[in-house]
C-alpha cells in the first residue's frame, strides 16, 4: 500500500478564535481513516498552522525539501499570511510535480496567496489581482455590509448548495454512488470569494455555484492539470468547503461570525456525502493516483 503524505496548512499562528487548522479536524480525521477498497493507497495527515507572522515558516519555505506528496493551503490571514520565503517555497514544491489546493475567502481574506506562481493568479481580492470584469466587482452578498466583493452568497453557514458540474467532468468531481455520477452539492458560505482560470495555464473551470440573492452563477474550483508549470493544483473559491462548522454548524466557530447558521449539511445526508467524497477525490488527484473509487 502507497502512503500518500499530506500537509494540511493555514497561513496564520495558532489563534483558538479565528481560522486555525483545528477548525479543519473533520477533514484531517476523513483523510486519516480512508481505507481504500484495493487497499492502495492511504493517508498520513499533518495539519499545522503556520509558526509565526513576518518571517519564512520552517516548513512553507522549504516545503519542496519535504517529502510531502499533497499541500491543502488554507489562506485565512488578511493579507499577510505568507512571505516571500514560503510562497517560494510553495511555488517550488508544485514545480517539482507536486500537489497543491489552494483556498481562500471573501474580500481580502488570503490575498497573501497572490505571489505563488501560476495557481495564485486564480485567484481574485478586493485590492490584489482583481477580477478584469468590472460586472464580477459587485457585491453579492447584502447581509453582512462590512463584507466588499467578492462576496457570493451560496447559502448560511452548515447548509449545502447544489453544484454544477462543467463538462466534461473533471475526476475529482465523479461520484458513482450519486444518482447523477457526479459530486451534487459542496457546503454553502454566505461570501465566497472569486476563482477564474488565468491564462497561459492548463486550468479549466471545473464547478460553479449560483448566488441565493441574485442568481449570479461564480466559480466554484478551477483545476490546474500537471504540466511543465508544475504538478496538479486545485483553486476552490472558499476554505468553508472544508471547515468543521460548514459541515456541522453544531462544532462552533470563531466569535466574529455574526450569520445565523443552517443545518442541511447534516438533515441532507447525500450532501455530508458529497462533501467527503469531493475531499478525498481531490486528495487521490493531487497525488496522481489517477481514477477515483467510491468510498
Amino acid at each position: 500500500m502507497h502512503t500518500i503524505k499530506v500537509l494540511l496548512q493555514t497561513t496564520i499562528p495558532s489563534i483558538a478564535d479565528d481560522w486555525s487548522i483545528a477548525r479543519f479536524s473533520r477533514l484531517a480525521e476523513l483523510l486519516r481513516d480512508y481505507h481504500d477498497p484495493e487497499a492502495r493507497f492511504s493517508f498520513d495527515v499533518v495539519a499545522r498552522d503556520r509558526e509565526e507572522r513576518g518571517r519564512p515558516d520552517p516548513i512553507l519555505s522549504r516545503l519542496d525539501e519535504t517529502d510531502f506528496d499533497e499541500c491543502w493551503l488554507f489562506a485565512v490571514d488578511e493579507g499577510d499570511g505568507l512571505t516571500a520565503e514560503d510562497c517560494a517555497g510553495i511555488s517550488r514544491f508544485r514545480q517539482a510535480g507536486r500537489g497543491l489546493l489552494v483556498t481562500r475567502d471573501h474580500m481580502d481574506v488570503g490575498s497573501s496567496l497572490c505571489s505563488l506562481g501560476g495557481v495564485g493568479k486564480a485567484h481574485h481580492f478586493h485590492t490584489r489581482n482583481v477580477h478584469p470584469d468590472e460586472s464580477q466587482c459587485v457585491c453579492d452578498d447584502p447581509f453582512s455590509p462590512h463584507i466588499s466583493w467578492p462576496n457570493f452568497h451560496s447559502g448560511a453557514n452548515g447548509d449545502c448548495q447544489e453544484v454544477a458540474v462543467v463538462a466534461p467532468t473533471h475526476p475529482v468531481l465523479q461520484n458513482a454512488g450519486s444518482p447523477t455520477g457526479t459530486i451534487r452539492f459542496l457546503p454553502a458560505h454566505p461570501h465566497e470569494g472569486a476563482v477564474g482560470a488565468p491564462e497561459g495555464e492548463s486550468a479549466r473551470v471545473i464547478a460553479r455555484g449560483k448566488s441565493k440573492t441574485t442568481g449570479k452563477i461564480f466559480n466554484l474550483a478551477v483545476a490546474f492539470e500537471p504540466s511543465s508549470h508544475g504538478g496538479p493544483a486545485i483553486a476552490q473559491s472558499t476554505f468553508h468547503h472544508f471547515a468543521d462548522y460548514n459541515w456541522d454548524a453544531e462544532t462552533g466557530c470563531p466569535s466574529f461570525v455574526s450569520e445565523p447558521p443552517g443545518n442541511s449539511m447534516q438533515t441532507q445526508p447525500e450532501a455530508l456525502q458529497d462533501a467527503h467524497r469531493y475531499a478525498i477525490n481531490v486528495a487521490l488527484w493531487l497525488a496522481g493516483t489517477g481514477r477515483h473509487r467510491r468510498l
